[in-house]
């Protein structure tokens, strides 16, 4: 069955099965969503992990589990498929569901090469796919009014801008421990290449400048750098200023991003602080970690989680909002903020630029987008 018919049939009977490959802590999250949405039927998970895959079945109510991924992606009564794999695995599993006309959820970022990424925008035109990545910081509700503002004309053209975004060390270890190549730009300076993409949509990236400093991931032994910084020039002259910390010390207060973005324009300008310092809690019983298992701290800004948080028997936040939005659209055809594979892909190639620029020191020229 073609995607087109696919979605034609779910949106008739206003009901889905879904395929979840991959049950870690982001296909949990969105398998716990699913499983108390209206127009969800029938829920599947795949892990490499049998046990894993069992327990997380059995969590969320799926009547299916595997630890072969192509056993839910081609499951029958599985009509879409969200693939959570680590960042380097997201190809073969995306490729396989578009071949089979399966719309697709697909975590950020859409690979950890171009080669990867390009693969997979190709295949979402060979088998006219339905594809959307999950950049969850659009859903930020602060971001969404943004958007909305932006799209009102209330900067003016935008000359530039500032974003960055902080954590500490036990987040990002535990991320290099997942995926050695998914370091703080690829791995999280991607939400903010994508949102200032968002933000300043139609308006072309050309050049990017980066500088690095290595420490405490390098005497670890990963390749990662502690802090870049990056400058991202737009093909109208716009400037962006772009930065990543991810290691901070491991008792920073920060239960998961702590990001600031600034955008200035000719007839206004935005400051989005999304650090929630204003949202403390300190406990002497210590405060567990939502990513970094054993992790906790005494002291924590609330509200920091970039996916959201469980909390009064149910999870919330921007992945949740995120999770549903994609199934409302699936069921009803009910717009979806999320990027589509060019978008994902072009900026796949800008926190690859930035690393290169690290790395040779040298302005990295981007080649035109084509899809």
């Amino acid at each position: 069955m073609k995607c087109e018919q696919r979605l034609a049939a779910i949106r008739d009977r206003r009901s889905m099965g879904v395929g979840f490959v991959g049950a870690g802590r982001m296909g949990t999250q969105r398998a716990s969503v699913a499983a108390m949405h209206a127009a969800v039927r029938f829920m599947a998970v795949a892990d490499t992990d049998a046990d894993r895959a069992r327990f997380v079945a059995d969590k969320v109510g799926a009547q299916f589990s595997s630890v072969r991924p192509a056993e839910v992606i081609e499951h029958p009564d599985v009509d879409v498929v969200v693939v959570s794999t680590p960042e380097y695995a997201h190809a073969e599993p995306v490729i396989h569901a578009l071949s089979l006309g399966k719309p697709v959820l697909v975590e950020k970022p859409l690979a950890l090469t171009s080669e990867d990424a390009r693969a997979i925008e190709a295949a979402v035109a060979e088998h006219a796919g339905d594809l959307f990545i999950g950049y969850t910081k659009r859903f930020t509700r602060s971001y969404v009014l943004a958007k909305e503002y932006i799209n009102r004309g209330c900067l003016g053209r935008t000359l530039g801008g500032h974003a960055r975004v902080y954590n500490s060390r036990a987040q990002a270890f535990q991320i290099l421990k997942r995926s050695a190549h998914a370091t703080p730009v690829l791995d999280v300076l991607t939400y903010y290449v994508d949102l200032i993409g968002w933000f300043l949509e139609g308006n072309e990236p050309v050049e990017v400048v980066a500088r690095g400093q290595k420490g405490v991931f390098h005497e670890a032994g990963y390749s990662a750098e502690d802090l870049t910084w990056a400058l991202l020039t737009f093909a109208d002259g716009a400037v962006v200023n772009l930065g990543v910390d991810y290691a901070l010390p491991e008792k920073y207060p920060s239960m998961g991003q702590s990001p600031r973005i600034e955008l200035l324009g000719t007839e206004g300008v935005l400051l989005l602080d999304e650090e929630h310092r204003e949202h403390l809690l300190y406990t002497n019983k210590g405060v567990r970690h939502g990513y970094v298992p054993g992790h906790d701290i005494n002291l924590a800004f609330i509200g920091t989680s970039s996916s959201g948080d469980f909390a009064l028997g149910d999870f919330w936040g921007p992945q949740a909002d995120e999770t549903r939005s994609w199934l409302d659209y699936l069921a009803t055809g009910r717009p979806c903020i999320l990027p589509r594979a060019a978008e994902a892909r072009r900026t796949v190639e800008v926190t690859l630029a930035i690393e290169e620029a690290v790395k040779t020191r040298a302005a990295i020229a981007l080649q035109p987008a084509c899809t």
